[in-house]
C-alpha cells in the first residue's frame, strides 16, 4: 500500500456526494465518514503508520498521542500503537466542555501531539489542546487523515499536516445553493450540530 489518496477513500465509501449539514453546523456536497475506511483493520493499521511517519518526519517524538471522540479514537489508536506510545481521548462532559476521558491524565509538560479523522473547522482539536493545556501537557503538533478546511495549517504555530488535502466547497446554512435548489438535507455522523 502506497500513501492514502481520496480516491481511496471514495472507493471503501468514505467519500460521498449530495446535501449534507456539518457537525460544524456548514452545508456541504460532500461528506466524509471515515470510519467506514477505518473499519479495516489493514486499512487502518496503515494510515496510523502513515501519519506516524509525518510525526517522526516532522517533530522531536511525542510521548503521548491524544484524539478527540469519536472521530479520533481509531485513527489515534493506530497512530500510537505505530509510535509505540500511550494512547487517551477526550469527550465532551454533560457540560459540553472538552475533557480528558476520566481516569486518564497527562503529566505536565507531557510532549502530546492530537490526532484526528477530518479537520474542517478544526473546532474539536482546538478544544483538546485547550483540555491538554488545562491539565498541564504541552501540545507539540496536530495531525490528521484529511483537511478540508482550506487552510494550510488551521493550528499555526503548532505544527500540522494531513495525509489528504482536499477543497470541498461549504457554505453557511443562510447562503447554501443546495438549500437553495430545495435539495434535500443529510446530518450524517455521530455529533449533534453546533
Amino acid at each position: 500500500m502506497a500513501g492514502l489518496t481520496l480516491e481511496d477513500l471514495s472507493s471503501s465509501g468514505s467519500h460521498r456526494t449530495g446535501h449534507f449539514r456539518l457537525s460544524s453546523g456548514l452545508h456541504s456536497s460532500d461528506y466524509l465518514q471515515l470510519a467506514l475506511h477505518l473499519a479495516a483493520p489493514r486499512r487502518a493499521r496503515h494510515a496510523g503508520r502513515l501519519l506516524a511517519d509525518t510525526i517522526l518526519s516532522m517533530m522531536e517524538r511525542p510521548e503521548l498521542v491524544i484524539a478527540p471522540a469519536i472521530g479520533g479514537l481509531i485513527i489515534g489508536h493506530e497512530t500510537a500503537s505505530a509510535l509505540d506510545i500511550p494512547f487517551l481521548f477526550a469527550e465532551r462532559d454533560p457540560d459540553g466542555v472538552m475533557t480528558l476521558r476520566r481516569g486518564f491524565a497527562v503529566a505536565r509538560g507531557q510532549r502530546i501531539v492530537v490526532v484526528e479523522d477530518v479537520i474542517t473547522t478544526g473546532g474539536s482539536v482546538r478544544e483538546v489542546i485547550d483540555a491538554i493545556e488545562r491539565d498541564g501537557g504541552l501540545p507539540v503538533g496536530i495531525r490528521s487523515l484529511v483537511n478540508r478546511s482550506g487552510i494550510a495549517n488551521p493550528f499555526a504555530p503548532l505544527p500540522f499536516a494531513a495525509l489528504v488535502d482536499v477543497a470541498f466547497p461549504t457554505w453557511q446554512p443562510n447562503e447554501c445553493p443546495l438549500c437553495r435548489d430545495g435539495i434535500p438535507i443529510e446530518k450524517p455522523g455521530s455529533r449533534p450540530v453546533t
